[in-house]
């Protein structure tokens, strides 16, 4: 048994690594006493907009209000329909009905787990306006594909890229863009967890769009574009000067973080490619993986039997995500009652992921991997 304690995210190793400066940037805002709207805040747009290469980054309080302000901004009416993959979280979806819109959920690819162009057509409807691709657990959906389909329907694309912040997408003419910067808009969170994550809450909107761009801050700020002139109806969702200033130093780093995280997935990767009961995830060519999440995927008879074994060896796994989004009692109302999706039901059943962040050590992945093993070798003897 290795003496220290395993975690599925290790947010404190990280935070020592870069703990001074960290530190420094909160003094600094907490001497300026700039604590909303200070130029921490335009400065970490900045820095993000070049990293990027995208024409604007708005901030904003948090991911989910990022998906919702985007919504907003495309003047959709009530009964509108979006389309939305049924396996994400609970968020990509929520939105879209609290707008009195209509989530129309789709499967996903059964290996890198992002949405399924197939069958698209038979969902399309004259109400049908937005298709939001998720690009989950940290590589792109299929982009191009996805633009095209919009086009044709003349659909808006809003990218949730909540989990592949710093993945890059190549078209098949070898054009190279950054997840959240291909669709009309792209949307991301800052939440701890995150490949970029923040001190508590945070979210951002990214568009190469000028007139989307202005709708979006508008939003954001109450409607407001001059101060007591409320063009629309907006919201209150404010990334707070704190927590950009956390994400301008942690922006630094992004990319070692994703190595970080690639070379622990390919250790895994290695270990586990012959074990014939489990499935390695798949790295869709087109795409660089971030690797937010390490899902493999287990028989559904074993899944659950292999997160208790786990849990009894101190190792936290989790399952992301274990109901499709059609099953959730809120939703269940805008579907048939047989509707299903045969994939995502699939990996509802089966996925499991394991650890999976910046600082895990040699012998603490060792430790999981011997004990994934182990189990599956245990239960062929047996």
């Amino acid at each position: 048994m290795i003496m220290s304690k395993i975690h599925m995210v290790n947010l404190k190793d990280q935070y020592l690594k870069i703990k001074d400066q960290v530190d420094n940037a909160i003094i600094d805002v907490c001497e300026k006493t700039q604590f909303i709207k200070g130029p921490s805040v335009s400065r970490f747009e900045r820095n993000l907009e070049q990293y990027l290469n995208v024409k604007h980054v708005i901030g904003c309080a948090n991911g989910t209000d990022a998906l919702q302000i985007a919504l907003m901004a495309l003047d959709l009416e009530p009964g509108d329909e979006v389309i939305v993959p049924a396996f994400t979280y609970v968020a990509t979806a929520e939105v879209i009905a609290l707008l009195h819109l209509k989530p129309v959920m789709v499967d996903v690819d059964p290996h890198t787990f992002n949405i399924s162009l197939n069958n698209l057509d038979q969902v399309i409807t004259d109400r049908t306006k937005v298709i939001v691709p998720v690009h989950l657990f940290g590589q792109c959906s299929d982009m191009e594909s996805v633009m095209t389909f919009a086009d044709n329907h003349k659909l808006y694309v809003i990218e949730d890229n909540a989990q592949a912040i710093g993945s890059d997408y190549t078209f098949s003419n070898g054009f190279v863009a950054k997840t959240g910067t291909i669709g009309h808009i792209g949307c991301t969170s800052f939440f701890p967890s995150k490949n970029l994550g923040c001190y508590g809450d945070g979210g951002a909107m990214f568009t190469n769009d000028e007139v989307l761009a202005q709708k979006l801050k508008m939003i954001a700020n109450h409607g407001q574009k001059k101060k007591y002139h409320h063009s629309v109806i907006g919201c209150n969702s404010r990334l707070d000067s704190i927590q950009a200033a956390v994400l301008d130093i942690k922006l630094q780093y992004l990319d070692e973080y994703s190595e970080a995280r690639n070379k622990v997935a390919d250790v895994y990767d290695q270990a586990f490619s012959n074990i014939e009961e489990i499935k390695i995830p798949a790295r869709y060519e087109n795409s660089t993986h971030v690797f937010h999440q390490y899902t493999l995927r287990a028989p559904a008879s074993d899944r659950d039997k292999l997160i208790e074994f786990l849990k009894a060896k101190e190792i936290p796994s989790g399952v992301y995500y274990p109901i499709p989004l059609y099953e959730q009692e809120a939703f269940r109302h805008f579907q048939e009652d047989d509707f299903a999706l045969e994939v995502t039901a699939g990996l509802c059943q089966s996925v499991i992921s394991l650890p999976m962040h910046t600082e895990m050590k040699s012998d603490e992945q060792d430790y999981i991997i011997k004990t994934v093993i182990s189990y599956f070798n245990s239960k062929n003897i047996s």
